[in-house]
């Protein structure tokens, strides 16, 4: 058979009105490019700067003065918080308040005065190493002429081919800055937000194109005890999700167990049931498979780029942080990484929490109210 050209435009006008009927489909084809392009256009910082910075003044010299003054005016630094005691900043650093601390020692100006080359101690929160590698460089860039202003007269002496002070710079969690240890945690909220959507998504979607889903609320059977009776078997999936990913953390990668495993399995079932939630959501809505993988994955974008495991979280604008702290997989990756490099407990843990219970008090009801039109 030849070709037609007539033939040939009626499949093409088809195609039209079937694409003009799947609204949603063609939303997802134009919405997601969208969202790659804003993102990465927008967000996506790879060198991050106003990095929350705290300091403890010891010594409260013009030089400490100068000093502090010269970090509030660097574009690297943020001096949000004063401490009182190191075991302040140790406090700060563990919850992730500041990403730098800054300690001016009591005898700092003493020293200085006699050209013994005081020590200035910079710390850093080193979880993801490249959140502080130019920053770092700033600083040291910084001690060459911090106090020319101050070193004059007598003191211009002092002045060199070399600072008057040296740079002690402590990486706390991750002192060698190996990549995997900011990486692989992260993994397994990764997976678990990837997974846990598109299966459950499926799931609930395949019954209702095959027709299962007819002879399922045929039965007296309450809307609340079919979503739990269908996301326990994926609690289970996420968990040996998660047992597979610490095991290759630990004996593939020689990822530091610093805290508490089993609090990070507890914690971790919050998560997890987060991500079921928007997952059934998610089926309610989609008129088939296709659909749900679409959605799903028009959710897992956002919450990759913008949760801080691809690029630094204080790198983007603020607009794009206010978004990732909506998102549960910012917080767990903060959970997550706190309890392994940096040995947190729950306590510290505390202020992530509450964001993750919260989104699944939430996307739990939407889930519900959704399965409940579906019913009517």
């Amino acid at each position: 058979m030849s070709f037609n050209l007539q033939r040939f435009w009626a499949v093409v006008v088809k195609e039209f009105i079937q694409m003009r009927r799947d609204r949603l489909t063609f939303g997802m084809m134009v919405g997601i490019p969208m969202i790659q392009l804003i993102l990465f256009g927008y967000a996506i910082n790879s060198n991050p700067k106003h990095l929350p910075t705290a300091v403890y003044a010891a010594d409260n010299s013009p030089f400490a003065r100068t000093i502090v003054w010269a970090l509030r005016n660097s574009s690297y630094f943020d001096i949000t918080r004063e401490a009182h005691s190191t075991a302040e900043i140790k406090t700060m650093l563990a919850e992730g308040e500041v990403q730098f601390a800054v300690t001016v020692p009591v005898d700092f100006s003493r020293k200085l005065l006699r050209g013994e080359k005081p020590s200035l101690l910079l710390e850093t929160d080193a979880t993801d190493p490249a959140a502080v590698g130019f920053a770092t460089a700033a600083i040291n860039e910084l001690t060459f002429f911090v106090l020319n202003h101050d070193l004059t007269g007598p003191l211009a002496k002092l002045r060199g081919t070399s600072p008057p002070f040296n740079l002690i710079a402590h990486q706390h969690y991750n002192p060698e800055s190996i990549t995997q240890y900011n990486i692989v945690p992260g993994l397994i909220g990764v997976m678990l937000t990837m997974t846990m959507i598109i299966i459950t998504g499926l799931a609930i979607t395949r019954e209702r194109e095959r027709g299962t889903m007819e002879n399922l609320l045929s039965t007296p059977v309450h809307p609340g005890e079919v979503i739990i009776g269908k996301i326990i078997p994926y609690i289970m999936v996420g968990y040996v999700q998660v047992t597979l990913v610490l095991l290759a953390a630990k004996f593939l990668f020689d990822v530091p167990f610093m805290g508490s495993v089993p609090l990070l399995v507890a914690l971790t079932f919050l998560f997890i049931v987060a991500n079921l939630a928007v997952g059934i959501t998610f089926s309610t809505i989609a008129k088939n498979q296709l659909q749900a993988v679409q959605m799903a994955f028009f959710f897992f974008l956002p919450s990759l780029l913008l949760s801080g495991y691809m690029f630094p979280f204080r790198g983007m604008p603020g607009w794009a942080q206010d978004i990732g702290e909506c998102l549960p997989l910012t917080h767990f990756l903060r959970i997550v990484r706190g309890i392994l490099l940096k040995g947190n407990g729950l306590a510290e843990c505390a202020s992530d929490l509450w964001p993750i219970a919260l989104f699944v008090a939430v996307a739990l009801a939407i889930a519900v109210k959704r399965y409940r039109q579906t019913l009517d």
